[in-house]
């Protein structure tokens, strides 16, 4: 800060800057309101249908953030120029003070271009010898003055960069870096940089106490858009790489290891969480890191030049945290070109650890050797990265690779063009791997679950829908329909990996409108059966026989098996109040009777409630002797965590969220009619929920149609009380006939599935 700068600094253009900015604040505070309560609330309230379900509404929601990140930052920037402005008056002050009580002792301070000089005021003939005699306090009002210098200095210095910073986040739109003053933002940078210097040494040479001043930072600093961005850019891609290899290298960091390799799990979810906050910004450096990092996957990063590669190292600091979409779908295909140049495209394997190569993962689920598994875990959080990623290409049929089809009736063999889902779970080679118990790791393809539990639902595995969560657009779809038809075609590909079935049970649940659609078999553009089954976005057009095959293998697992069950008749008791509500529009109107809606609503809740039964009945009584008691603890579980939070869990199933089905209940508000439907469905059909279905065949069918016929009829009663329908007394009969059909249904399909399929499903 220049001398006559600060004495002769006026203020009111930063003053008016700082109002102004007030009044910015302000208004959009009434904005981000305004937006949330109204457009938000409007928009999640209103029955979307068609482009606008699956376009429109998500727009609204993402419109509706940008107002709250435009609050945030401008507030931000408020508070610094507000700081600044207070610390540079308080300085200028300092300094005025400064020199007039020089004055008082006869001292004089001189301005120039670069600095000031402090001298006796007297004639210039006398002056040597007057500044000899008074030396001490020339030099004492000298430093005074330098330290007031300094302190702006560093005031508009951080002020400069922490402004520059915030508006460097994002291109377009708003960032959503908050920050209460200008010296919270400050740190953050100083933290930042002071890091990524600890991060930058060689690992033999970190010690004990930098290593956990690191580790603390990162977490504390894990979700701040100015620390991790900085943090990111002063370490470097390079940087990145080189510090998570040598960490891990017990050649390179053994002292360091056998003191804090307890923590190296902690460490990795730190900087993992760190480099997704920094992947968000859109700033040149962040840019430029991202850009490099990814050509780096293929690159050797090793002790010598030598393995691991980039892609090995960095997807184990992906397992955390929300990267940027577009940084993980350009990943996503580099490494997808790695693969399919490790593999010779596909033929066999890659990425086996070795007994002499370093744990990369700290996790403790597997070895981290295989880049795909972290990878996934990755996409795991990040649903529309997923999507995209699984619905890219592996190879193409004009490809050197070993992938046939039958092209014709004679059975003539070509070559067949596969997806990133048809590599990754019907024909990749997964490598061996053995977690940190020594057992045989199941993370690979376990993450393939959580994956695409994220591409087809649209929310991070492992979540619910909420009201946000926009219907399926027609690129989840289409993933579902594959994904269906791959289990039906083999439906070893998930019960010999039955892991993954939590995730799976999880995709059909919210689906349901999707799978009971084509259970009732409708021809081709069936308006009636659209409307019995309504759904907001983009359906997912499946054969009835691939459901079946698809919902037999997910209930022989007993995660899978209570996601569907329980969610299954959450949604029938849902879709029972909707269409029994007389003020139901005519257009949305299923066009049968009371009696005819009922039955067959009953009946397809009936099918899908029978062939998990007989999904169940295969675990427990074939060659697998899974626990009956694990079945009814998960159906517990799921039951407890949807009717325990009727007042405020969002409903089953994000095609179904925004549908007019949901009605009032989609927010959960208490006292609608949905929501008194729920609970009586819940609360009448508890015992239902953990029948014994004892260990004759013949005697598990009947209670098992015991149960779907009870919980149909309560779901109806419920319905038709809280409607005041005049055939409220009518539906135990309806429910009955219906479920009974249902369960005929699913005998008839589940036995020809064996047929299909040359197995045996008990009678």
């Amino acid at each position: 800060m220049d001398f006559d700068a600060l004495r002769n600094a006026d203020f009111s253009q930063l003053d008016d800057a700082v109002d102004d900015w007030s009044t910015m604040v302000k208004d959009l505070e009434t904005l981000k309101e305004e937006a949330e309560k109204g457009l938000r609330g409007t928009a999640n309230k209103a029955e979307w249908a068609g482009v606008n379900a699956t376009v429109s509404k998500e727009f609204i929601g993402k419109t509706t953030e940008e107002f709250k990140d435009a609050h945030g930052q401008a507030d931000s920037i408020y508070k610094i120029l507000m700081d600044t402005r207070n610390e540079l008056k308080l300085y200028k002050g300092q300094l005025v003070d400064a020199i007039e009580r020089g004055r008082q002792k006869n001292l004089t301070v001189i301005g120039y271009e670069g600095g000031f000089t402090v001298t006796t005021n007297v004639p210039p003939e006398g002056r040597a010898k007057q500044d000899e005699d008074n030396k001490g306090e020339i030099i004492a009002l000298r430093d005074e003055i330098q330290k007031i210098l300094d302190k702006a200095t560093e005031s508009d210095k951080s002020a400069s960069t922490v402004l520059t910073a915030i508006a460097d986040q994002s291109k377009l739109g708003f960032s959503d870096a908050n920050y209460g003053s200008r010296d919270e933002a400050a740190e953050a940078i100083k933290t930042a940089d002071e890091l990524a210097r600890l991060a930058k040494k060689k690992p033999e040479d970190l010690t004990v106490e930098e290593f956990d001043r690191l580790n603390k930072g990162l977490k504390d600093y894990a979700d701040d858009e100015l620390f991790s961005e900085r943090f990111a850019t002063s370490l470097g891609p390079e940087g990145t790489l080189s510090f998570w290899t040598g960490i891990n290298d017990p050649h390179s960091a053994w002292e360091l290891g056998q003191k804090r390799v307890d923590q190296y799990d902690d460490l990795q979810k730190n900087l993992s969480l760190t480099l997704a906050t920094a992947s968000q910004s859109d700033n040149a450096g962040m840019t430029e890191w991202k850009s490099r990092m990814t050509d780096l996957a293929d690159k050797p990063v090793g002790r010598n030049g030598g393995f691991p590669l980039g892609a090995q190292v960095m997807t184990n600091l992906m397992r955390f945290g929300d990267y940027d979409d577009r940084f993980l779908v350009n990943y996503g295909d580099k490494l997808i070109e790695t693969e399919k140049k490790f593999t010779d495209n596909g033929r066999h394997g890659a990425w086996t650890r070795t007994g002499g190569d370093p744990l990369l993962n700290r996790t403790g689920t597997d070895s981290g050797w295989d880049p795909m598994t972290g990878y996934l875990k990755g996409l795991s959080n990040s649903p529309d990265a997923a999507t995209e990623f699984f619905n890219g290409t592996f190879v193409t049929k004009d490809e050197d690779h070993d992938f046939k089809q039958d092209l014709d009736e004679d059975g003539k063999e070509a070559k067949r063009e596969l997806s990133n889902f048809d590599y990754l779970f019907e024909e990749r080679d997964w490598p061996q791997d053995v977690d940190d118990k020594g057992e045989d790791s199941i993370a690979g393809r376990n993450n393939l679950a959580l994956a695409l539990e994220a591409a087809t639902t649209g929310h991070p595995a492992g979540e619910t829908p909420t009201v946000d969560t926009p219907p399926h657009n027609p690129e989840q779809a289409r993933l579902m329909e594959n994904l269906v038809g791959s289990i039906s075609e083999n439906p070893g590909r998930l019960t010999d990996n039955g892991y993954m079935s939590d995730s799976m049970g999880q995709i059909a649940s919210e689906y349901l409108a999707d799978i009971n659609r084509a259970t009732a078999d409708a021809p081709e553009g069936n308006d009636s059966v659209a409307r019995l089954f309504p759904i907001s976005g983009t359906p997912a057009e499946m054969q009835h026989v691939d459901v079946t095959r698809f919902l037999v293998a997910v209930g022989q697992d007993p995660e899978g098996y209570a996601a569907v069950e329980v969610s299954q008749k959450t949604y029938m008791a849902r879709l029972m109040d909707h269409h029994l509500n007389p003020d139901l529009p005519a257009d949305q109107r299923y066009d049968q009777s009371a009696e005819a809606t009922v039955k067959e609503i009953a009946r397809r809740s009936g099918e899908i409630g029978g062939t998990l039964a007989l999904g169940r009945n295969e675990a427990v009584l074939g060659p697998a002797k899974e626990a009956d008691g694990d079945f009814e603890n998960a159906v517990n579980q799921k039951k407890n965590l949807i009717s325990g939070t009727v007042g405020t869990l969002v409903g089953v199933g994000t095609s179904f969220i925004a549908s007019p089905a949901v009605g009032a209940g989609v927010g959960g508000a208490a006292g609608t009619a949905t929501s008194m439907v729920l609970e009586q469905f819940y609360r009448d059909s508890e015992p239902e929920f953990t029948k014994e279905l004892g260990r004759d065949i013949g005697e598990r069918w009947e209670n098992s149609k015991d149960a779907n016929t009870a919980m149909a009829h309560n779901a109806a009663v419920a319905a038709a009380n809280a409607h005041h329908t005049p055939y409220a007394d009518s539906v135990d009969e309806w429910t009955r006939i219906g479920t009974a059909d249902g369960f005929n249904d699913a005998s008839t399909a589940g036995h020809q599935m064996a047929r299909d399929l040359e197995t045996e499903i008990p009678d």
